[in-house]
């Protein structure tokens, strides 16, 4: 076994996850709430290996208890999301304000981390990636940020509702402009930041950087007594099922992991090609 392969093995143990088909899952008590989470990830059709990463861990910083979530999906190469996945959460932890004034060091680490994957880029190549972090504080706050497609929507009284935006070239096309860039919508094609990209924000991206953005979009959640669950997922799943779809196809499976699998397969089942990476978070 390659030095590699062992590292792999280790991060999927650690709630960590990327390969043709991986699944995982953990629990704990928060506040008195038993919290538990699982994902699945599915390789697309693609010929390109699996560019989808996720973390999904509970862990003690801070004399807190945090549950650390994130689906990074890459694109032009993996080794953008591999890197998030092994730096973004430490960074964010690490800044000095972490719990007075949590959004603020999200914004700081995304800035920091994308500047260390674009001095980097030598090693980690061309690409980049979407991310969709959730941080949950001690089962009482939910802080939600994201760049990129890759969503988050929350489950109330089984209504669905985003948490995340959608960083769609159309809706960044002033800015994008005002920094030379341009927006293609080519017939029969996804708008793209100047023809090439389909996000307005991502991390990496170094050929693109002078038209795109890196800054998060944040929002924090009050997790109550009508909190059901927290999907996180990548663009496979969304491309293909709307909000309250998802939420509506897992409200009656107990066990998160087996619902994470669930929606990966009915993607699959409604033609999804794209790589799909699925986090379930279960208030129960």
């Amino acid at each position: 076994m390659t030095g590699r392969e062992i590292l792999h093995k280790m991060k999927v143990k650690a709630g960590f996850g990327s390969s043709t088909s991986n699944s995982g899952k953990g629990k704990t008590k928060m506040s008195g709430k038993r919290i538990s989470h699982g994902y699945h990830l599915v390789k697309g059709q693609t010929f390109h290996p699996m560019e989808d990463y996720v973390v999904a861990q509970f862990k003690h910083a801070r004399d807190s208890e945090l549950g650390l979530f994130a689906i990074f999906d890459g694109h032009l190469g993996h080794d953008v999301p591999d890197y998030l996945q092994s730096h973004l959460f430490d960074t964010i932890l690490k800044q000095p304000n972490f719990l007075t004034d949590t959004d603020g060091a999200i914004r700081k680490a995304y800035e920091f981390t994308d500047s260390m994957i674009l001095n980097k880029a030598n090693k980690l190549g061309k690409g980049g990636s979407t991310a969709v972090t959730a941080i949950l504080i001690d089962g009482l706050k939910l802080v939600v940020a994201n760049v990129g497609d890759s969503r988050a929507v929350i489950c109330k009284d089984g209504l669905a509702k985003q948490l995340s935006v959608d960083h769609e070239p159309n809706k960044e096309r002033k800015c994008i402009e005002m920094k030379g860039g341009f927006v293609s919508n080519l017939p029969g094609d996804v708008p793209r930041v100047d023809g090439q990209l389909a996000v307005a924000r991502a991390f990496g991206d170094r050929s693109l950087k002078v038209h795109l953005s890196s800054v998060p979009d944040v929002k924090d959640v009050i997790i109550d007594d009508k909190t059901e669950f927290l999907v996180l997922a990548s663009d496979g799943l969304w491309k293909v099922m709307s909000n309250q779809e998802v939420v509506d196809a897992i409200r009656d499976i107990e066990e998160p992991q087996v619902a994470a699998k669930h929606l990966t397969e009915e993607a699959l089942k409604r033609k999804s090609k794209d790589d799909i990476s699925c986090i379930v978070v279960k208030f129960h």
